[in-house]
């Protein structure tokens, strides 16, 4: 079985050539990767969005597209398209950008809602459907998409079943001083990014993917998870709470989660660190709580004081 723990750090420590004190940040991604999910980066101008999901391909030796999106943007340019061919007397598929194992969609939400919606059956389905026929995503396949949280002009905010289909939303946010000042350093005679090198094969991928599933869930951690998508739709700040897919979300999560810190099993203490990401964005905060500036993420962290978090043996086999 492969090592998990062992999969992670090469791929994070890769990573973190590049990326400098952002070690939450690129453990996000790696659960990402080996939930099969999609990832949300939501952050200003500057801060190494892009950078991330380029080194993330470089490091994986993945074949990498990105895709920068426009209000001019038609949902063709995203999906592909078929061309006549007059030699052969018919139609070929052109395939888009979306078809590639690492997709980064800049500033996702500078689309209209029509070229946004191409990316939902690709990102739920891993698949895409062009005059009538169904083209499979490469494996693996993850979406990584940005977004700045400040400007607002020319934005169309993303819909709710776009936001469900992201499997976590991280922050980059700025570094400090003794981080800026080694960026500095790092970046004075070339990028880090022109000298890295893949570090984790296509196999490996693919069974590490398979691999967290086997990690145990106890039947306490379960119900854990569920109190608190329940009580995200019992809230009276929140006027849409998570779906079954948020639980699942952090049901996966917690798996992947405890196999890279070299566990077996799930504690409650991964679910309450991965709350937040997983969950936030899916919710929609009530108007009146708008009003008293509440944040998603703040609600979320009161839930997490509310709820109890289990007692007993999480490992397998206990009692």
């Amino acid at each position: 079985m492969i090592d998990i723990q062992n999969f992670g750090n090469r791929l994070m420590e890769n990573l973190e050539k590049v990326m400098v004190g952002k070690r939450q940040t690129v453990e996000f991604v790696t659960i990402g990767l080996l939930c099969q999910g999609h990832i949300l980066i939501e952050d200003v101008p500057g801060v190494g969005k892009t950078v991330l999901a380029r080194s993330l391909a470089l490091s994986l030796g993945c074949s990498f597209n990105r895709l920068q999106f426009t209000p001019d943007m038609l949902p063709s340019d995203v999906t592909g398209v078929s061309i006549y061919n007059q030699a052969k007397g018919e139609f070929e598929f052109r395939p888009g950008p979306i078809l590639s194992q690492v997709v980064l969609v800049d500033e996702i939400n500078r689309a209209t809602p029509k070229t946004q919606a191409a990316l939902l059956e690709a990102m739920e389905e891993r698949q895409i459907t062009v005059d009538g026929k169904t083209h499979k995503a490469p494996s693996p396949f993850m979406v990584l998409a940005t977004q700045n949280p400040i400007e607002y002009e020319g934005t169309f905010p993303l819909p709710e079943a776009q936001l469900d289909r992201f499997l976590v939303r991280v922050r980059l946010g700025y570094p400090n001083p003794s981080d800026e000042i080694e960026i500095l350093e790092r970046q004075q005679l070339r990028h880090p990014i022109e000298e890295l090198k893949p570090v984790i094969k296509s196999k490996e991928i693919l069974d590490a993917m398979g691999a967290i599933k086997m990690v145990f869930v106890s039947d306490a951690v379960k119900k854990y998870i569920i109190e608190l998508v329940t009580q995200t739709r019992e809230n009276a700040d929140i006027y849409l709470g998570a779906s079954p897919r948020g639980s699942l979300a952090l049901f996966r999560t917690g798996q992947a989660l405890a196999a890279l810190r070299g566990r077996s099993y799930v504690l409650p203490d991964d679910i309450k660190m991965l709350a937040v990401p997983v969950l936030a964005h899916r919710i929609i905060v009530s108007p009146a709580a708008r009003l008293r500036e509440l944040s998603a993420e703040r609600i979320i962290d009161e839930i997490l004081g509310r709820v109890a978090v289990p007692g007993g043996d999480y490992m397998e086999g206990g009692a």
